[in-house]
């Protein structure tokens, strides 16, 4: 069953056009840009670097959730 679904993408992209795979080439670039350098960057861990034990993690979520509007 794998099997067959590789062949199945690995034939269908190797018949793209050149100008396809380049398109495709740069939307995997922006979804990785996306997802791993904008995580890395902009969301730090915020509850590991403040809070040491589990039930002050989950405290400060409780908390959170609660007060904010």
């Amino acid at each position: 069953m794998v099997k067959r679904i590789w062949s199945l993408y690995y034939d269908g992209f190797s018949h793209l056009p050149h100008w396809a795979k380049i398109v495709l080439a740069i939307v995997v670039a922006k979804l990785f840009i996306m997802f791993v350098v904008f995580k890395m960057l902009l969301m730090p861990n915020y509850l590991n670097s403040q809070y040491t034990t589990d039930e002050d993690k989950s405290n400060h979520v409780l908390n959170e959730l609660i007060s904010t509007p």
